[in-house]
């Protein structure tokens, strides 16, 4: 834990460098000391130490008095931040903040109440003052949106130890589909399912502050939402007078309400757990603790008074300090609820196996103390697949201090929940993985990113489906099946940024389940599970991707993959799997695309060469797999400004990415005498394996589709080697249709041992919809049906359809039957078919004991013994 505190204290936050943004995450880093602040040396040179335009006098620094040290911090380092983006200055006063700032001692913070300020400087912080309180907003925006989080998680956990009823919270909040209702209580409602999903506690206790779960914890994130959107903007304000006395009050009126609100509620529910601990000494223990160490509703009322009362005054100082106190006065209570409620459900009785001397045998009700009778059990309860994980949360927090005593239980838990510890910032980071909101509603219509196919489209589907098998089978795959749907933690943390894109179940059976995103980790799962050492499978299957839907991108399609798994000779594998996509491509007949090829260790080594630390180097990866649809400019912003890279650096990557060409020519210039990449030797093994493979390619006459790209970065995290993309150059804009690559580990993190593999995925719906564009344009609408014959009875009578069809069927031959006294019904149905031949039969047919063959194409017409009728149609059908 040492260690983990010493890297947490070397983490740096840079203020000041073009392009960059201050965040309320980042000030708040600051503001507590768990990150020290460095002053980009481009944003000092601006500032010229002989700038000001009078001499300095000894000047009083404003600094306010009513805030807390936190509060402070966060004021000046709004203040700094402005300032380095003023010119009206020397850089002396920034540099002596941040060094203030750095020294992390609160005491130290003194040292400006005196300080050399020129005129021009003092009339500046003077006009900054009012914005750098908002400050103390950001403290209350990081801090609020937390704990709108742990709230819910909290409250949930009191539903199962008052056995209330929460048929209100689940079903009232429900979101009509009408666009009415409010979408941060349909938010509550869903996290509320998941975490109490499977639980046997919840009763039918009805409690008023079970019931108003939803509005009060939605009302506190959609505020919470508009504070984060305000104090982003006046932070990063590029108006240095922005942001009064009045604007602050603005934002944070309602924020105090709805934590007001919030306190109120959480604090009958901290009421009702302690009144649901069935041993009386262990509640009157809690009881007195919980009155003498939090806030009673009286002094939440009053702190909530209070804020109004200095707001309307106008004391913005002590205004933003209240609202911060009337805060931690609300986070205190749900830390009470939480403690209260882990008690009321599993008592202390939990930890008798660390020799405590506090032994009360769990269960529902705090069970009974030490001394009942030795065959009594414990009784088993169920808590939600949420709850559940919340409670072992809190249990290995106080495991090992059972001896300690119930007020330092209280104390420990207190800081637990404090956002200002060290390890809050996991407890969030778990709680966000339990309740992760999905917010997809069942409509009467079409989901998007989502499609119906009809019998045309199905005929297109079908027959590239074929085509696909044929390929794969070609070279000796096998298919196989799995589930839809997996064990979450079989997919998370295999796609890096886009693990965002996963949808979760909720599972009835206490699984923490999600649909599957792609095809390959489930394979790689089956070849772990089962020990396999080489496979080499095809699958057609669907997955599922939370993403946004646009033209070609879809959240439910169809992937076509073939992957190689085991230990073969160098890249052999690889070659044939560009192989493979080269044949599927061309007997697709989609027209011209080609094969974007990059090496994974190759883009490592970019990275690395331009000076990408390494643990950003996954994330830097996904900003550049964007070039395909974003401009290099877009991209580079979104590096600097959202991932911390420098200009330069990302000017570095601009230059390397921009190289693309023939395989064989581009990679003799790489390795060329003073390339940077020979200084690497996992990129000189890239260069290596990239030889072998364009070689391969070159003799079996595919490399014309391969392009070397640097560009191509492929943003899942799994890859490892070669790594590659089809993208189509016709007139439909898909996008990309096909990828795949290397992925020697992806197997081994399911426990097993390290089994190489390499594999394609075939984007099959956005070739659909080539194909489907294909033969829009060449008018050539596919036949829905196999038909070959149409039985036409002219007139009424099923008996005679049924038998002569009958006849046909069981000879194998595909056919339909139509009744109708009309013979142009009959010949309409057949072409609008494109059914080729028709069997007519009318009355003076049936009593000649003949059929009328006519041929649709031709428009030819033959008599024909019905008893032959049968064996004529197999020699025509099969010449």
């Amino acid at each position: 834990m040492a260690s983990d505190k010493a890297s947490e204290l070397l983490s740096v936050i840079t203020l000041g460098g073009k392009g960059s943004s201050l965040s309320s995450s980042s000030l708040y880093a600051i503001a507590t000391g768990f990150a020290s602040l460095r002053l980009d040396s481009s944003a000092l040179d601006r500032l010229s130490p002989n700038q000001a335009s009078s001499p300095p006098v000894q000047s009083q620094f404003p600094i306010p008095k009513t805030l807390a040290p936190l509060e402070l911090r966060a004021f000046l380092t709004v203040l700094l931040y402005k300032l380095l983006r003023s010119s009206d200055h020397s850089a002396l006063l920034p540099i002596r903040i941040s060094e203030a700032l750095n020294k992390f001692k609160d005491s130290q913070l003194d040292e400006f109440g005196s300080i050399e300020l020129s005129k021009e400087e003092a009339s500046l912080v003077e006009k900054l003052y009012p914005s750098a309180l908002f400050g103390v907003c950001a403290v209350l925006d990081h801090e609020s949106a937390a704990l709108s989080v742990v709230s819910d998680a909290v409250a949930a956990l009191s539903c199962e130890a008052i056995k209330a009823d929460v048929a209100a919270v689940l079903f009232n909040s429900m979101d009509s589909g009408d666009g009415f209702s409010a979408k941060e209580e349909v938010g509550v409602v869903s996290d509320m399912k998941v975490l109490l999903n499977g639980s046997k506690l919840v009763g039918k206790v009805e409690i008023d502050s079970v019931s108003k779960i939803a509005k009060v914890h939605g009302s506190l994130r959609e505020i919470v939402k508009l504070v984060h959107s305000k104090t982003r903007i006046e932070l990063n304000s590029k108006d240095l007078g922005s942001g009064s006395g009045s604007d602050v009050r603005t934002v944070l009126y309602p924020l105090a309400a709805a934590i007001n609100e919030l306190g109120e509620c959480s604090l009958s529910r901290v009421k009702a757990n302690l009144d649901s601990i069935g041993n009386e000494g262990l509640r009157s223990s809690l009881v007195g603790l919980f009155e003498g160490k939090c806030a009673s509703g009286e002094s939440l009322r009053n702190g909530f008074k209070l804020v109004l009362e200095l707001g309307f005054k106008k004391e913005y100082e002590k205004f933003v300090h209240q609202v911060n106190v009337l805060l931690g006065m609300v986070w205190k209570i749900v830390a009470w609820e939480a403690m209260t409620g882990f008690i009321a459900l599993e008592g202390v009785g939990w930890s008798e196996k660390t020799g405590s001397s506090v032994e009360v045998n769990g269960g529902v009700g705090g069970g009974n103390v030490k001394g009942d009778k030795k065959g009594e059990k414990k009784k088993k309860v169920l808590l939600g697949k949420g709850t559940s994980v919340i409670v072992q949360l809190i249990k290995d927090r106080l495991q090992g201090k059972a001896g300690d005593g119930i007020e330092k239980w209280v104390e420990d838990l207190l800081l637990f929940l404090d956002p200002k510890d060290r390890e809050f910032d996991s407890l969030l980071k778990k709680l966000k993985e339990i309740v992760e909101t999905n917010e997809s509603r069942r409509l009467p219509k079409l989901p998007k990113g989502t499609r119906d196919f009809a019998k045309e489209q199905m005929t297109i589907r079908k027959r590239a489906f074929s085509i696909i098998e044929d390929v794969f089978e070609r070279h000796g795959a096998t298919a196989l099946d799995t589930p839809a749907f997996e064990l979450r933690e079989t997919l998370m943390g295999k796609y890096g940024e886009d693990s965002k894109l996963v949808y979760d179940l909720a599972d009835q059976g206490g699984e923490l389940c999600s649909l599957r995103y792609d095809l390959t980790v489930p394979f790689a799962r089956y070849v772990a599970m089962n020990g396999l050492t080489s496979f080499k499978r095809y699958q057609i299957a669907k997955v599922y991707r939370r993403d946004n839907p646009s033209k070609g991108r879809y959240r439910e399609f169809y992937q076509c993959d073939l992957d190689i798994a085991g230990q073969y000779e160098k890249m052999g594998p690889d070659f044939e799997i560009v192989k493979i996509l080269t044949e599927l491509l061309d007997e697709l007949q989609i027209g011209d695309y080609e094969i974007k090829l990059n090496h994974r260790k190759l883009l490592d080594g970019m990275l690395d060469i331009c000076g990408v630390p390494p643990e950003k180097f996954r994330t830097i990866c996904s900003s550049i797999d964007k070039l395909d649809k974003q401009p290099f400019e877009q991209i580079k912003k979104e590096m600097v400004e959202e991932k911390g890279l420098s200009v330069e650096t990302a000017d570095e990557i601009g230059t390397f990415v921009k190289e693309r060409g023939q395989p064989l020519e581009l990679l003799s210039k790489l390795k060329q005498q003073g390339s940077k990449f020979l200084g690497h030797n996992r990129s000189v093994d890239a260069l290596n394996d990239l030889e072998i493979l364009f070689k391969a390619l070159e003799v079996s006459k595919c490399i014309d589709k391969v392009v070397f790209d640097l560009s191509l970065a492929r943003g899942l995290d799994y890859y490892t080697g070669v790594i590659f993309e089809a993208v189509f150059k016709g007139g439909a804009q898909v996008g990309s249709i096909a990828a795949g690559g290397r992925y020697d580990n992806l197997i081994g993190m399911f426990g097993a041992k390290q089994v190489p593999a390499v594999g394609v995925s075939l984007g099959i719906e956005r070739v659909f919809a080539i194909m489907e564009q294909l033969q829009k344009d060449q008018s050539q609408a596919p036949r829905a049906t196999k038909t070959e014959v149409l039985v036409s009875i002219l007139g009424d009578d099923l008996t005679q359809a049924a038998e002569l069809v009958s006849e046909l069927w069981n000879a194998k031959v595909k056919a339909e039957y139509f009744v109708n006294k009309r013979v142009m019904k009959h010949i309409d149905r057949a072409r609008e078919s494109r059914i080729p031949w028709m069997v007519i039969v009318g009355e003076r047919e049936m009593n000649e004991g003949i059929v009328i063959l006519k041929d649709i194409e031709a428009a030819k017409e033959d008599k024909i013994p019905r008893s032959s009728l049968v064996k004529e149609l197999q020699r025509r059908l099969n010449p």
